[in-house]
């Protein structure tokens, strides 16, 4: 299953692995520990499936995604979308060269939309240092953890059609590495002079980052975790694996979390 997960997102035709990241990370990233209702978000339930969900405007072009899945779930039709997603983005980021993401399953799907989560809970790229301390804060992640996870911006590129930023933030969009912490370190970054929302450009005018990116530079507490990254490459994977391995995790089972006992499908 997992090497049919991995010829989906990545093969001879196409690499699709930073969509497949991105994917798993806003089925989770709309955890929200203090909201004891039913409505609690996180990858549990995949009702990224669903509007109003699917609707946020976070959330643009991820159905794309969900297609490209869609032959693995036919295939097993034990695994549940909520463990497909967050195991694809795993499996991605190994791909990519990045380190082994803790994962266990045991997710299950909900039948419809009524347990979304409200739209607005997942990052805007446009605020700053307070905004990403309170998104992240409301899933119990912390300032090394904000910083680890904003390196996924490693790989990957912002859609004009899809989010109105445009550009990757490094030079091999599909290689999982530190080059965007020493990027953001070492480039010389000035504000994009065009008619799209605010964004950052480099001197060549092909690389990007979004102001939540420069967010990172700007804040004290935030800079020092990227003035490490930027020099020490294991240790952002190492705390990278563990921030992502919680993320995808929040709101879920406690046999999906990291460091339970694993669970086989033919367990659930």
């Amino acid at each position: 299953m997992r090497s049919d997960i991995s010829s989906h997102v990545k093969s001879s035709e196409a690499n699709v692995c930073p969509f497949a990241l991105r994917r798993s990370g806003h089925a989770s990233g709309t955890f929200d520990k203090n909201d004891t209702s039913f409505q609690g978000g996180g990858s549990n339930g995949a009702t990224m499936r669903f509007a109003p969900e699917i609707d946020d405007g976070a959330n643009a072009g991820l159905p794309i995604m969900q297609a490209i899945l869609e032959p693995v779930k036919k295939k097993y039709p034990k695994l549940s979308y909520a463990d497909l997603w967050t195991l694809a983005g795993c499996q991605a980021i190994e791909l990519m060269g990045g380190p082994e993401i803790p994962f266990n399953f045991g997710r299950t799907d909900k039948a419809d939309g009524t347990t979304c989560p409200m739209n607005g809970r997942l990052p805007d790229a446009g605020l700053g240092a307070d905004h990403l301390r309170e998104v992240f804060g409301r899933m119990g992640f912390n300032d090394k953890d904000i910083v680890a996870l904003s390196g996924a911006h490693t790989v990957g590129a912002c859609h004009e059609e899809y989010s109105g930023f445009d550009g990757p933030w490094t030079s091999n969009p599909k290689k999982f590495d530190n080059e965007y912490f020493t990027n953001l370190m070492d480039v010389k970054w000035k504000e994009r002079e065009w008619e799209g929302p605010k964004q950052f450009t480099d001197p060549t005018g092909k690389l990007m980052m979004l102001p939540t990116d420069m967010a990172l530079l700007e804040d004290e507490q935030f800079a020092k975790i990227v003035k490490l990254y930027a020099v020490n490459e294991k240790q952002f994977f190492d705390d990278f694996a563990v921030a992502f391995g919680k993320l995808i995790a929040l709101g879920c089972p406690d046999h999906c979390q990291p460091g339970a006992a694993p669970t086989t499908l033919a367990e659930k």
